[in-house]
């Protein structure tokens, strides 16, 4: 390899600190808040995940691009088979080493050409140990990445001072297995694919509304029997009317089960509260215990904010903690057949610890 081949690319960080590497994928620039996953593997399951809208990634594992990226295709119904949305939605990957050469029985183009293709800058070369050692001390930082010959930005722009669920959700209302069982309306804040898999996969129709859709006015839909929150990225206090449609399903008692995002909006519809970690979860390894039990799971997270479980109303529980800060995981209504996870059953990638809660869900329909 030679380096001299590859232009010269910056990572620039709000607290003044620059981290220096090559450039790879598409030539040109982009500004977001930098955060780190300590996945290993799936790095095409990871890019697509729409909870990585606004982001500059930096993957922990040294070398990654190893296996390629496979072809994408859609299944019958019309959801990517191989990756958990249409496009990339991370702005930048943040990478140690690159690997040019891929091989793998599914793969059919490169890490570097894949991200050319999709208009996705990265940079290698860089020390992500030291890169995730401050993240971890100072927390996410908002960050740009700047290729050689261009210029940075002026100030740094906040992706969460914007509505990032609008971004990522459906714009339109969309009908899966239709009339196949029970009806399940999912409010999609960024859906990932998998999830609506896993549920088409316990026998129900889906119906997928954009986030702020009041469906509990469409008579079309309002004959649901039950209430799906999906996952999505940025500030859930931008979700106010996603929060208010909740909300009316409760009042009407129908069964509610939500991840990721969907566990922080079902909490302020409750009338609890949301908080922005220092650095979040992301990763295939966060341990968590459910409340009141000695069992333990390995899950796969992908979040920046968490409920205060401290603030929910006295008739709700914590269902799940994080058994390496403590931090909420999933909250329950005591009597009533709601509950929430932060972390994502439907992994993808990652472990199948707690795929069985979408049967949970379905047995309360």
């Amino acid at each position: 390899m030679n380096y001299s081949d590859f232009k010269t690319c910056s990572l620039q960080l709000a607290g003044g600190m620059t981290f220096t590497g090559y450039a790879f994928g598409a030539p040109v620039p982009a500004f977001g808040e930098t955060v780190f996953s300590t996945a290993m593997v799936g790095y095409p399951e990871t890019l697509t995940d729409p909870s990585f809208e606004g982001q500059l990634l930096c993957v922990t594992y040294p070398l990654i691009g190893n296996y390629g990226v496979p072809a994408g295709r859609t299944d019958a119904d019309g959801l990517q088979a191989t990756f958990e949305s249409e496009k990339i939605h991370v702005r930048a990957l943040i990478i140690s080493d690159l690997s040019f050469d891929y091989s793998h029985w599914s793969a059919a183009k490169s890490l570097d050409g894949w991200l050319k293709e999709q208009g996705i800058p990265g940079i290698w070369g860089v020390d992500t140990r030291r890169l995730t050692q401050i993240l971890r001390e100072e927390g996410s930082m908002l960050g740009q990445l700047v290729q050689e010959g261009g210029s940075p930005l002026a100030e740094f722009e906040d992706p969460n001072a914007s509505n990032l669920v609008a971004v990522a959700s459906c714009k339109e209302v969309i009908r899966y297995h239709e009339g196949a069982g029970k009806k399940v309306v999912l409010v999609d804040c960024g859906v990932k694919h998998n999830i609506i898999r896993c549920l088409l996969a316990t026998g129900v129709e889906v119906v997928r509304v954009p986030w702020d859709y009041d469906f509990n006015a469409d008579p079309a839909i309002r004959d649901y029997d039950g209430l799906f929150i999906s996952n999505g990225p940025g500030n859930p206090d931008y979700c106010g009317a996603a929060v208010e449609h909740i909300r009316q399903t409760m009042a009407i008692g129908k069964p509610v089960f939500g991840i990721c995002m969907g566990n922080q909006l079902l909490a302020k519809a409750a009338g609890g509260k949301t908080y922005k970690l220092r650095y979040g979860h992301r990763g295939h390894n966060q341990p968590v215990r459910m409340v009141g039990s000695d069992h333990c799971f390995i899950t796969s997270q992908n979040h920046g904010y968490a409920v205060d479980e401290k603030t929910l109303p006295a008739d709700w529980d914590p269902l799940f903690i994080n058994l390496n800060d403590g931090t909420n995981e999933g909250i329950r209504h005591r009597n009533k057949p709601f509950f929430s996870v932060q972390f994502h059953p439907e992994a993808s990638s990652g472990p199948l610890d707690t795929m069985y809660l979408f049967n949970r869900f379905v047995s309360m329909l």
